[in-house]
């Protein structure tokens, strides 16, 4: 099919590729054009656009345009209005170009058709962003691209396009393929259930990665059947009694009388942060257990879901056992119903439990007897309360993402967070803890690593959480005592 024509009105590429773009080729190459395969089809064109003049007045129209800051789990960086409606000469050509002539000519590439739909904005990524593991899996979305408009960038500058295998399951599983951005360049791929790609952390503090980047729409490939994970197993508590508890916790959070006061601040905002909770030297003797002792680490995945490493319960020092004996133990569940008026013990009272005991006062007020049906209606013994939990640890690079599947899965649960080793650690490193209610961007809750401040959060159906990326800020911390600026923490979660 020789004269199929990339037309920009300053640039023309014409080449025959119907013949390149074929899955049983695994990389091609022909003058600025460069197609591989692995591991999923892309192509790059360098020099896209001809003229410079036109290419330096782009950038110029693009660097004025208002930019919002847009971060969540998934991301960090600036993005651009849409640009469908934007009127400059540069961006209107470009827009025009793209969605005309180079959308015909790929889908006679592909051998699609794909919709006349505009979708494309500007992104400006700078120091710490970061556009985390995920597929562009979207309705309508078949081809992606993305037109580089940098200056001179070098690998060690981070921002770069990095591609992902896939697992049996069709997950992603390592970083394969790492593409360095390159001005005047244009990456295409295409969008499938195993285009698992990344921007990788900005590193340099004076470079903008600036990049014009959208979608072809047309007929969406076929997915198969989405991978379930399965869940975590859960644990009743472990029969160990109060000695723990006397033991480790500082003994202000074991008189009573304290305990109802944390009732009633956490009753009044489902969460509260309980600060030096582990008697200090206890504290200190775990923490720098896990500095010094040799425990085996895991790492965590799949990397569009999770980035963390996981300790191994055997190869636990003696001290870290004990203190996850503690967080298992009888007693603490039972401690932890009195932080909360949560039903996690058998003697921790329920709400029906209460609402009988103002029936018999009642009753005795009134002369009746308090043989109510409410009195009577749970014959059923109470659920056995459980919990699952994590020693993890965390370093630059790590975090947790929200997935499509986390909302049908979400239960009533509390939450406990123990972080440990991050006694400099500052907010603009990430890693903290958010909660965000589900189909809602707004954070509820941002909880952040505090050395020794036991954390608890009740979360509803309704409510997510995940743990923001750590970015490379976080590499300013001293190594030393901090070993490999690691922060680690114990994470629970109870249910009633």
């Amino acid at each position: 099919m020789r004269g199929n024509c990339l037309y920009c009105e300053h640039c023309i590429v014409e080449h025959d590729m119907t013949h390149i773009w074929h899955p049983k080729r695994s990389h091609k190459k022909l003058w600025d054009l460069e197609l591989d395969c692995h591991p999923f089809p892309h192509l790059l064109i360098r020099n896209f656009i001809q003229s410079d003049s036109f290419t330096e007045n782009l950038q110029r129209e693009l660097l004025d345009l208002n930019f919002h800051e847009k971060s969540n789990d998934l991301y960090k960086f600036n993005q651009s209005d849409d640009l469908k409606k934007r009127k400059e000469p540069h961006i209107t050509g470009l827009r025009a170009a793209l969605f005309g002539l180079f959308r015909s000519w790929l889908g006679e590439v592909l051998g699609i058709e794909l919709e006349p739909i505009v979708d494309v904005s500007c992104a400006k990524y700078q120091y710490t962003d970061v556009l985390l593991c995920h597929d562009d899996e979207l309705e309508g979305r078949r081809v992606a691209f993305i037109l580089y408009l940098v200056p001179p960038w070098e690998s060690s500058d981070g921002g770069t396009l990095d591609l992902f295998s896939t697992d049996d399951h069709f997950q992603p599983h390592s970083v394969v393929k790492s593409l360095v951005p390159s001005w005047n360049t244009l990456i295409l791929f295409e969008v499938s259930p195993i285009s698992f790609h990344q921007v990788a952390e900005v590193l340099s503090e004076d470079k903008c990665r600036l990049s014009l980047s959208g979608w072809f729409h047309g007929p969406s490939l076929e997915r198969p059947p989405r991978h379930i994970e399965p869940p975590f197993p859960r644990s009743p508590h472990l029969p160990r009694d109060e000695t723990l508890l006397l033991e480790w916790v500082n003994p202000l959070y074991l008189d009573v009388d304290y305990q109802s006061q944390v009732q009633q601040e956490f009753e009044d905002s489902s969460e509260i942060q309980l600060k030096n909770f582990l008697k200090e030297e206890k504290f200190k003797e775990v923490s720098e257990a896990l500095r010094l002792t040799d425990v085996q680490w895991t790492k965590q995945g799949p990397p569009n879901r999770r980035c963390y490493e996981v300790a191994s319960l055997e190869s636990f020092p003696q001290c870290v056992s004990a203190c996850w004996e503690l967080l298992c133990s009888e007693a603490f569940f039972l401690l932890l119903s009195n932080f909360t008026g949560l039903r996690l013990h058998y003697l921790s009272p329920s709400d029906e439990d209460e609402k009988d005991q103002e029936d018999e006062e009642e009753g005795e007020a009134t002369g009746s007897s308090g043989d109510t049906p409410s009195a009577n209606k749970n014959n059923k013994g109470p659920s056995t309360p459980v919990c699952v939990g994590e020693l993890r640890r965390w370093a630059h690079g790590d975090y947790t993402l929200l997935h499509d599947g986390d909302a049908s899965k979400a239960e009533y649960a509390l939450d406990l967070l123990l972080p440990l080793s991050c006694p400099d650690w500052q907010t603009e490193f990430g890693g903290f803890t958010s909660y965000i209610a589900n189909e809602e961007d707004e954070e509820l809750l941002m909880v952040y690593p505090e050395e020794n401040s036991l954390a608890l959060v009740y979360r509803d159906k309704e409510t997510l959480k995940f743990v923001k990326h750590i970015n490379h800020r976080s590499s300013t911390l001293p190594i030393g005592d901090s070993c490999r600026r690691a922060v680690y923490d114990f994470s629970f979660v109870y249910y009633e």
